[in-house]
């Protein structure tokens, strides 16, 4: 008859033989006894220098530019394709619009010198129609209108979830001064 301490002794062989590891298992996350292992913490991520890309032509001013527009679609996952030739002018829109393609969709983009010159005529639209107040809608398809600071665009799509991740990544707002490029 087994007693308890021999009991313990098998099942302490057992499971000590079970965690044994072979010499082919290479633990390869141990660090080697001549390198210093120094955690990573808040403080030492904050304190690392942030990489600026100083031949980047496109102004971080807070205001958007058609340089930012583009970039941040594509940061956002678009194939942005500039139409060619100048956009057609647009009822109720002091300045003429950059078009671009985004796969099936157009979108328009109407860049103002500033936010008070864009409320301006956004004050005199019909936002849902996105045309004067009053006047036919001249669209080829529904519009969304999408606003962020002196920007404003008209995106024509049929996808919900494209038109969403537009205006996500537009309405997140222009680069801000000192924000890396």
């Amino acid at each position: 008859m087994w007693t308890r301490l021999g009991v313990v002794l098998v099942a302490g062989a057992l499971i000590g033989g079970c965690n044994k590891r072979s010499d082919s298992a290479i633990d390869t996350a141990k660090p080697s006894s001549s390198a210093a292992v120094v955690p990573e913490t808040a403080e030492s991520r904050s304190a690392a220098p942030v990489a600026r890309d100083t031949t980047s032509p496109c102004p971080h001013t807070g205001q958007w530019a058609a340089c930012n527009v583009e970039k941040r679609l594509k940061q956002s996952g678009f194939v942005v394709k500039r139409v060619g030739g100048q956009a057609p002018k647009r009822a109720g829109f002091s300045v003429t619009p950059r078009a671009y393609t985004l796969g099936s969709s157009r979108l328009e983009v109407f860049i103002y010198d500033s936010e008070a010159d864009l409320l301006r005529d956004m004050a005199k639209l019909d936002t849902v129609a996105v045309v004067p107040a009053g006047v036919a809608g001249t669209w080829e398809s529904a519009p969304l209108l999408i606003r962020s600071g002196n920007l404003a665009a008209v995106l024509l799509a049929r996808n919900q979830r494209q038109a969403e991740r537009v205006m996500n990544a537009l309405t997140a707002g222009a680069p801000q001064p000192g924000s890396p490029r």
